[in-house]
């Protein structure tokens, strides 16, 4: 298995950065593109890679957020898949800025063929779309900034994420882990019925060096995952915080990782 950092916070190289996440995965001959952050970014850093995005008959989107999914009006004519709910118009409190994605689902509907679902969907036999991620422990996903076009809290149930079983064992892919990165780990254990996690990747969610981060760190630690690379949405503090534990590697623009 191959992913591809075509979009995030932080630029290398030749590499261009933007507020934002996207993957191109390669893996049993299938391509899947994971998000698109909010430009053209994915597309020109993967021109650079030598990556064809049109390879990647699937999009998959790991929740309705600007940074995520603003990318889709530069595809048009692939499987788009996500929960429901991605595309509802939602805000900080206190704005009036629309943070959801700019085209509606009318206009998305034009451009890709739209799977929306809350359960999990196979991708294939090694590669699930979880769908709503059950939110079962007592420090995730507790509190939130933001509310929805009704102007009520706004919990990102469409926070979603990828399950990639390679070899027996688990590779975890995230978006923003609105969800809670823990809660999204247990629950793609579940579905799958591995216990062993080989890798986790993605946004984590984490701001400060709080009860979170350390609760989210000692649960990474029991579980002895190898590979962790928190990215994207989890700020300076927790990432120095996972340093400190893990040695981890700062994730930027134009990196492979193999797995």
């Amino acid at each position: 298995m191959k992913l591809s950092v075509l979009t995030e916070n932080t630029a290398s190289g030749y590499y261009t950065a933007e507020h934002g996440l996207s993957y191109f995965i390669e893996y049993e001959n299938k391509n899947t593109l994971f998000d698109t952050g909010h430009t053209d970014v994915f597309l020109r850093n993967a021109k650079k890679l030598n990556i064809d995005v049109d390879t990647a008959e699937t999009v998959v989107l790991s929740h309705g957020h600007w940074d995520h999914g603003n990318g889709l009006k530069y595809l048009a004519n692939k499987k788009l898949i996500c929960h429901p709910k991605c595309f509802i118009k939602r805000y900080r409190k206190n704005e009036n800025y629309n943070i959801g994605l700019d085209l509606s689902y009318a206009e998305l509907k034009k451009k890709f063929e739209i799977l929306v679902s809350q359960e999990p969907y196979y991708l294939s036999e090694n590669t699930i779309f979880l769908g709503e991620i059950p939110r079962i422990n007592s420090f995730e996903a507790q509190t939130t900034t933001f509310v929805d076009e009704n102007r009520n809290d706004d919990f990102i149930i469409d926070d979603s994420a990828l399950a990639i079983i390679l070899k027996d064992e688990l590779v975890v892919v995230s978006g923003c882990a609105h969800s809670g990165i823990c809660n999204i780990i247990e629950y793609a254990k579940k579905i799958t019925g591995l216990k062993k996690v080989k890798a986790v990747i993605g946004g984590f969610h984490l701001m400060e060096n709080n009860n979170q981060t350390k609760k989210t760190i000692e649960y990474f630690k029991e579980q002895n995952i190898s590979q962790i690379f928190p990215s994207h949405c989890t700020k300076f503090p927790a990432l120095v915080a996972f340093y400190n534990e893990f040695k981890i590697k700062q994730i930027t623009t134009g990196m492979v990782i193999s797995f």
